[in-house]
């Protein structure tokens, strides 16, 4: 039988970031915008995400050696980066790897809606709180922005790179949220109602980690199963606080 999948697939969620902090102030103060003066992709962890991606890569040090990655790749944006690279100065990976930077895992891109709160999209721009509301989140494209089917696309072109050059190997993914739930979306098949359902049952926690394992009789390429989604128990065990950012329909900085 012929593999093209990797033997382990691990999606994490970058720790949490000045961004969710800064979101989460903009929330409870009413605001229309996010008090961050950078750019996305500029936006780093928080105290607390550093500690959190650190017990991450504890927590994988303390795994047996076949359940570590031993190939990384991360999202560019910074706090992505950041918890990669934490990740694996604190034992996370089996041996030093280096980690790929692959722009096709960043974060779905808002466009004008960008450092936007909920109430500061309905106030600056309902048109496009409507046309949301019209078309789901799914599909809405805000101008300059990304509609999660935009992100699945090139995430479908990520699976077919891991699958080019990883395959039987154990890989590990340093993302965002949206990203996370749109690699469930491709790699279980699912449809929109149910991608959608999962995503409202609640956020993806920061540095949670879904995990998928190669079910090799399943085929002649065998398939990717999920064992685990939007597990935090890496933070639970080092007593590190659990924190999750919702995705918003403005620019979450998640």
């Amino acid at each position: 039988m012929t593999i093209r999948w990797p033997a382990q697939l691990i999606i994490a969620r970058h720790g949490q970031s000045a961004g969710n902090v800064a979101r989460d102030a903009a929330h409870e103060a009413a605001a229309d915008r996010i008090a961050l003066s950078i750019r996305d992709a500029d936006v780093p962890l928080s105290d607390l995400g550093r500690e959190q991606a650190a017990s991450l890569g504890r927590w994988f040090a303390r795994q047996p050696e076949d359940c570590r990655p031993d190939v990384l790749l991360s999202s560019p944006y910074l706090r992505a980066c950041q918890t990669a690279r934490l990740f694996r100065d604190h034992g996370g990976a089996a041996g030093e790897e280096p980690i790929c930077f692959d722009e096709r895992l960043r974060e779905k891109e808002f466009g004008i809606l960008d450092g936007l709160t909920t109430g500061g999209i309905r106030n600056i721009f309902p048109d496009q709180a409507e046309f949301r509301r019209l078309l789901g989140k799914f599909y809405h494209r805000p101008p300059g922005g990304e509609s999660w089917c935009d992100v699945i696309l090139r995430l479908r072109s990520v699976m077919d790179t891991i699958s080019l050059h990883y395959a039987g190997r154990r890989v590990m993914i340093f993302s965002h949220q949206v990203v996370v739930l749109c690699m469930r979306y491709i790699l279980e098949s699912l449809t929109e109602t149910e991608i959608l359902a999962i995503d409202a049952k609640g956020d993806v926690a920061n540095c949670a980690v879904t995990d998928y394992r190669l079910e090799a009789d399943a085929g002649r390429d065998g398939r990717l199963v999920l064992q685990r989604y939007n597990v935090t128990a890496p933070m639970e065990e080092d007593r590190t606080p659990v924190t999750k950012a919702p995705d918003a329909i403005a620019g979450a900085r998640g």
